[in-house]
């Protein structure tokens, strides 16, 4: 295990979430103000330079109306074919 934020699984799951919020045409800003956070905080997830710790990660899931269930399954996956 790495503490990395820039592993398969993390790079899978961001990308996963910018793409829910491009397909529903909610910009970066309107979602950080639905989760109450400044624009700066989506950006930083979005680049890959902030990892949501799994509350965040729920709240995130929240904004966007999403399950955040198909994102963990993306990671579960993601983990489960680097450790075969």
């Amino acid at each position: 295990m790495t503490k990395s934020i820039h592993t398969d699984e993390m790079i899978a799951l961001r990308n996963w979430l910018k793409n829910q919020r491009k397909a529903q045409k909610i910009t970066m800003r309107t979602l950080a103000e639905r989760m109450e956070r400044p624009h700066l905080f989506v950006q930083r997830v979005e680049e890959g330079d902030r990892r949501l710790d799994l509350v965040e990660y729920v709240w995130y899931c929240s904004a966007l109306g999403i399950n955040p269930q198909t994102g963990l399954d993306l990671v579960i996956k993601g983990t489960s074919l680097t450790h075969s």
